[in-house]
């Protein structure tokens, strides 16, 4: 298949799907496993599960992968950038708009937007418990983790809890058995993940170095950015903890324009990792 005739598919969806990562996999196995056809049920669910195991976006995870299955890296490339240019592009707009026109943080449609913001969290926060903590071992393990990463509000303090999580995991909870799709091959070379795997790790360790080292901010920005979207494991409304120490308590912009953005960013559709366009575009 070629790589443009994926990026219509997914340009498609990044306008079309409001309603945030869990609304996306819907999305996604409506359009790719029911009409198209690209793969199963079985062989989409196992993708599915991968994805959320990463760090990283899990929706747009699951649109790369989908390209990459169809078209190589070009097909990943064209997924990704087919589903996150539009809300990406709404979402500087919004920041050029923020900024140019002197609009004032204590507006009244902004603080509805921070209310709207309030209230998406909540809910994402009640929706997830419920889906991913249906007993009370799960259900103390997460109150646990909230526990930690409000006692030591950094990096490390999320770090910390999923480590823990993972080793409580481990002992307490029962394997599971995950379906092996026999007819979904993916067409990447062993070397090229090898290579992916070096740089991700390789910038993970040596872009905070250099970023001290140089002093430069668009190197230290660029840091920052990759550091949480490295960290964030589950995807969607997890991001929004890290990115504001990331952001706001580095003094890079304030919480009423971080607020703002996020607000901003649950009106569009696509991903909601675009909200990292709009306050790269905002900082100060």
């Amino acid at each position: 298949m070629h790589p443009a005739s994926i990026f219509w598919a997914f340009l498609k969806l990044g306008c079309t799907s409001f309603g945030g990562p869990i609304a996306h996999i819907a999305y996604f196995r409506n359009e790719f496993v029911e009409q198209r056809k690209w793969l199963d049920d079985k062989a989409y669910t196992d993708l599915v599960a991968l994805c959320n195991f990463l760090p990283g976006p899990a929706s747009s995870q699951i649109g790369i992968a989908l390209g990459t299955l169809k078209a190589g890296v070009p097909g990943g490339f064209a997924a990704w950038l087919g589903f996150t240019m539009p809300s990406a592009l709404a979402l500087l707009l919004f920041a050029y708009g923020f900024t140019a026109f002197g609009l004032s943080a204590d507006a009244g449609w902004i603080h509805g937007l921070k209310i709207v913001a309030v209230a998406v969290v909540a809910q994402a926060v009640w929706g997830m418990g419920k889906t991913l903590c249906p007993d009370r071992l799960r259900a103390t393990l997460a109150i646990a983790a909230t526990l930690i990463v409000f006692a030591w509000p950094s990096a490390w303090g999320q770090i910390v809890a999923i480590v823990l999580g993972a080793l409580v995991g481990l002992r307490y909870l029962p394997p599971v058995t995950l379906h092996q799709p026999e007819n979904t091959r993916f067409m990447v070379s062993k070397a090229a993940a090898v290579a992916a795997w070096v740089l991700f790790f390789g910038l993970l360790f040596a872009l905070p170095a250099v970023a001290r080292l140089t002093a430069s901010q668009a190197l230290a920005t660029f840091d920052s950015f990759y550091r949480t979207g490295s960290l964030v494991f589950g995807g969607g409304h997890v991001v929004l903890p890290l990115l504001r120490n990331e952001v706001v308590l580095s003094g890079w912009v304030s919480d009423s324009v971080f607020l703002a953005g996020y607000g901003a960013a649950q009106a569009v559709p696509g991903p909601l990792f675009t909200f990292a366009a709009y306050l790269g575009s905002v900082l100060s």
